[in-house]
């Protein structure tokens, strides 16, 4: 049981170690970098490999200001605006064509010819022959 707790100590060791040593090795050294950048080799701010390419959400427009006020009044006047502050508002619920004095009474009637089912819990709808 040791030796075994042992060789999997030092099997975890070594992948440890190991993989610090790839990756220095894979990686430039700092008088690598410096003379790749006093060369030029270097790819331009904002171009480099964690940066994307294409315009972002904040790129200067195409457009001049009147070029879009331009637009936003055709789109006016096309009625493809939508109104400010407009959102999709929830259905109501339904109101009832019943007074509460009408359904009272007819609770009473029901209770008065018995149809009323009795407090407790609801009835199974699968069954008593489907029961497990």
């Amino acid at each position: 049981m040791k030796s075994n707790l042992v060789i999997s100590a030092i099997a975890a060791a070594v992948a440890v170690f190991s993989q610090g040593a790839f990756a220095q090795a894979s990686s430039p050294t700092r008088a690598e970098v410096k003379s790749d950048a006093k060369a030029g080799a270097l790819a331009p701010p904002g171009q480099g490999p964690g940066e994307r390419a294409g315009p972002t959400k904040n790129a200067p427009s195409t457009k001049t200001r009147m070029e879009r006020k331009e637009a936003t009044k055709a789109a006016a006047a096309a009625g493809e605006l939508k109104k400010t502050g407009s959102v999709p508002r929830k259905p109501t619920q339904a109101t009832s064509e019943v007074t509460r004095m009408e359904v009272k009474d007819a609770t009473k009637a029901a209770a008065a010819a018995g149809e009323l089912r009795k407090p407790g819990p609801a009835p199974n709808p699968i069954g008593e022959s489907q029961k497990k």
